[in-house]
């Protein structure tokens, strides 16, 4: 199957960055979002993205105009009916994706495959609930979707070789190199990532260096672009004792508990640079 079109449920930071993504790649988008604020404040963005790969001479002002006239903004689930490819990249909440894949499932023609951007709830489940679980299939982008080179393609238990194929070479044709992974929380990446920032607050909360030099530490002895506490304020201290919450819950295994200081943080409201503070000052 040849995907000329790509729906995107969800305007927000990884929806525009996918649709502008494939945008850039030639293909025409459908970005979708309930609120027409949202969708024009996506296409805002996109545009503003373009304008800086100007600026660094990345593209050219012909192809920023050819690739914004790629992009269509709507409020209309309908719309996406023109996709042979939906992705949905609404809010890391459960009830709210099995709601919008139910509602889009029965909007569309039995051969376009529906995909999710999760980065932590199972490809399996979410698949159950529409009616193409073997054409349903994980898509994880990671943040900013314009620079980062890397998609997790997350295989359900249902999902179709066919499928696989055909995400795989999309993740290819938008430049970007896929990784195959099967369906477990975390999948690949979050599995080994968050684990590491909830030891760095085990570090600090131990008193064994400073947060300065444990973020030094990992950049200049691991070659990290950036320490595990300052991307944890990055990320978000919420999100990061959201995920640790979900590895004890589902693995059993007392390796995954949360550092009692990463708690103590996000219930003094420290949640990083959103909210101006976390480890670091903002």
């Amino acid at each position: 199957m040849s995907i000329t079109t790509v729906g995107i449920i969800g305007a927000g930071t990884m929806g525009n960055g996918i649709a502008q993504a494939c945008a850039v790649s030639g293909i025409d988008v459908v970005m979708v979002d309930i609120a027409d604020a949202a969708v024009q404040k996506g296409l805002a963005t996109i545009a503003g993205s373009l304008d800086r790969l100007i600026k660094k001479e990345k593209i050219t002002e012909a192809d920023k105009a050819a690739a914004l006239a790629r992009v269509k903004g709507s409020t209309n689930y309908d719309d996406l009916k023109a996709a042979q490819l939906v992705i949905e990249a609404a809010t890391e909440n459960h009830e709210l994706k099995n709601k919008i894949l139910r509602q889009v499932d029965a909007l569309l023609a039995p051969e376009v495959i529906l995909a999710t951007n999760t980065s932590s709830i199972s490809i399996t489940q979410l698949a159950a609930v529409t009616s193409r679980a073997d054409r349903f299939v994980g898509m994880h982008f990671f943040n900013p979707v314009p620079m980062m080179a890397l998609v997790e393609i997350i295989r359900g238990l249902q999902t179709s070789d066919a499928t696989h194929a055909a995400v795989k070479q999309l993740a290819e044709r938008l430049g970007k190199t896929p990784i195959t992974v099967k369906n477990a929380p975390g999948f690949v990446v979050n599995r080994i990532l968050v684990p590491m920032i909830n030891e760095a607050f085990f570090v600090l909360a131990e008193g064994l260096a400073t947060p300065e030099d444990i973020d030094a530490g990992m950049k200049l002895g691991c070659n990290h672009p950036i320490g595990p506490l300052a991307l944890a304020d990055m990320v978000g201290l919420d999100v990061c004792l959201a995920v640790m919450d979900v590895y004890l819950r589902e693995f059993g295994d007392s390796k995954y508990r949360a550092c009692p200081l990463l708690k103590e943080y996000v219930a003094a409201g420290r949640l990083g640079r959103k909210t101006g503070q976390g480890v670091y000052t903002y």
